[in-house]
């Protein structure tokens, strides 16, 4: 008898060393659901010619399809306007852009590419008006810290460069 409980005890422990994929994590989730909020209010308190960056660069990895979901399709106007051109967003365009659009925009990118989400890290450290912002700190932090974290979960054939076969 005590051997089956030992045995058990043993499946049990070996079980919780046993690395099972979980969901997120409650600051995996949080970071997810922040991010977007503060670009929100990042392009809320940009200047027009930052606003165009921000919004130019979350475009570019979204398709037509998803951007007509978006914000009642006012991203997807801007992409049409320039199809089959180098995609450039227009100061009139930025008008009708409110925080709510910005939050749903950066949603999509994330799903889409996160890598482009994380490159506003660049683009707002590179802009000295927005870095100094209490919002875009904070972004740019968040943003290093989920692309550290990102980067240290990739295989080492990824990191070296080297193609696996």
């Amino acid at each position: 008898m005590a051997s089956n409980a030992s045995q058990a005890e043993g499946r049990r422990t070996s079980a919780a060393k046993t690395s099972i994929p979980s969901s997120p994590s409650p600051a995996d989730l949080a970071s997810e659901m922040t991010i977007p909020t503060l670009v929100a209010q990042v392009y809320e308190a940009a200047p027009s010619a930052e606003r165009r960056r921000l919004v130019e660069t979350l475009l570019r990895p979204l398709g037509v399809l998803s951007l007509v979901a978006i914000a009642n399709g006012i991203f997807a106007k801007m992409r049409f306007r320039n199809a089959g051109q180098e995609l450039s967003v227009r100061m009139d365009d930025l008008q009708g852009i409110h925080s709510a659009d910005v939050v749903a925009l950066v949603h999509h990118a994330q799903q889409v590419s996160v890598e482009t989400v994380d490159s506003l890290a660049q683009l707002l450290a590179n802009s000295g008006g927005l870095a100094s912002s209490a919002a875009a700190a904070l972004l740019i932090g968040l943003l290093v810290q989920r692309a550290r974290a990102r980067q240290g979960t990739r295989p080492a054939d990824e990191d070296s460069g080297i193609d696996a076969p």
